[in-house]
């Protein structure tokens, strides 16, 4: 499969839970539907809440990658 396009990326590593989650929803409104957002998150309370949170707003979680010791969440600004 092809790796999704991505129009701009977040790293919140190190970021605690529900700053993480602000900071990506903030990024997703100045971006316009359609386009994609990497966040970069920490595994444990960030790849767990962050990712629902973002459905709740409505947007689509388009891919999820765990690399090492953190994940590349991929999400559509709906």
């Amino acid at each position: 499969m092809a790796e999704t396009k991505t129009d701009a990326t977040i790293d919140l590593r190190g970021v605690m839970c529900p700053i993480n989650f602000v900071k990506t929803k903030l990024k997703l409104e100045m971006m316009s539907p359609g386009e994609v957002l990497e966040v970069i998150l920490d595994s444990g309370e960030p790849i767990q809440n962050v990712p629902k949170s973002i459905k709740e707003e409505g947007h689509r979680i388009v891919e999820v990658k765990k690399e090492g010791d953190f994940f590349r969440l991929k999400v559509e600004r709906s």
